[in-house]
């Protein structure tokens, strides 16, 4: 997924979480959320902390990654701010919350008239012990079919099986498993043409981007869309084949690219713009985007489980 308004990285880098919370309490700590519009239902994600005895939040809407909130508004149960999203061009939305026995509901009222009601639950913290041994890694995808896999849009769904590839052969729907998975280890294979925008999210909730297009380096290949970036710079490859090897436990992540670790047991705060939902504490499956541009090819790939 790319970014639509880089220039909002910079601040959002400037964001610390585990600061003081008292002027932010109860709204301190990190949210997921569900926004429920007259036509749609979706996922959104908040975290509030505080600055200089100010509260400061920083949110992922509807498509783009994290960014701050302005305007932001605390007095004792009541919280309210203002962000700037993506929805063909960029909206003003204002957000007003309530909170009660460690439960949120409000209102999302956006500049072009779409209201939405929220309910939102305090994100699990997920620490979890790595798993002393892995299970044989087992393929998610034969190389002859799309057998235990289904698209999010099947109307406007363009993946087939290749020539022992996954290929999205023009830009419509995503694409994600069957299966849902909690901690795993996925081993995958891409091919991204310059220009092309994908990404391979963790069960269905968190990208780690592909992508070969402008970017920033929050945004660009190999990062956790918005959240990190790559400690490594590699060469762009593209047109060619590459790989990830990703272990997820918990919220903790490590990404190997093509052999080389960039990034190393960090925690992923929240979901990413795209999510499936904000359920966190839950298994999901793993998705491939497909709904930005053709032309992206996936194979060989293979997931392990926790030995029980």
């Amino acid at each position: 997924m790319k970014q639509f308004s880089l220039a909002l990285t910079a601040a959002v880098a400037l964001l610390a979480p585990g600061l003081s919370l008292k002027a932010a309490q109860p709204f301190a700590g990190r949210w997921d959320l569900t926004v429920t519009t007259p036509k749609d239902t979706y996922p959104s994600w908040m975290e509030v902390t505080e600055s200089g005895g100010q509260p400061q939040v920083r949110v992922v809407g509807r498509v783009a990654s994290v960014h701050p909130a302005t305007d932001v508004k605390l007095d004792g149960s009541h919280l309210s701010f203002t962000t700037s999203e993506w929805l063909d061009g960029q909206i003003k939305v204002t957000w007003e919350f309530h909170a009660a026995g460690g439960k949120l509901t409000g209102t999302q009222k956006r500049a072009d008239g779409v209201e939405g009601q929220i309910a939102g639950a305090r994100a699990p913290a997920m620490t979890r012990k790595v798993p002393v041994a892995w299970t044989k890694p087992a393929p998610l995808f034969d190389g002859k079919d799309t057998n235990g896999w289904e698209p999010d849009d099947p109307s406007h769904n363009h993946w087939v099986a290749q020539d022992g590839e996954l290929v999205d052969q023009a830009a419509g729907a995503n694409l994600r498993t069957t299966r849902k998975f909690g901690d795993f280890k996925l081993h995958i294979e891409y091919n991204c043409p310059n220009g092309g925008n994908s990404g391979v999210y963790l069960r269905g909730r968190y990208e780690v981007q592909v992508l070969y297009d402008k970017s920033d380096k929050l945004h660009d290949m190999g990062s956790i869309y918005g959240f990190m970036a790559p400690a490594v710079d590699l060469a762009p490859r593209p047109g060619q084949w590459e790989s990830y090897d990703v272990t997820l436990v918990g919220r903790t992540v490590t990404v190997v690219r093509n052999g080389q670790t960039t990034i190393d047991r960090q925690e992923i705060p929240g979901i990413t713009g795209g999510a499936i939902d904000s359920r966190e504490g839950e298994p999901g499956p793993i998705y491939l985007q497909g709904d930005h541009t053709g032309g992206m090819k996936y194979r060989n790939i293979t997931i392990s489980v926790p030995q029980r």
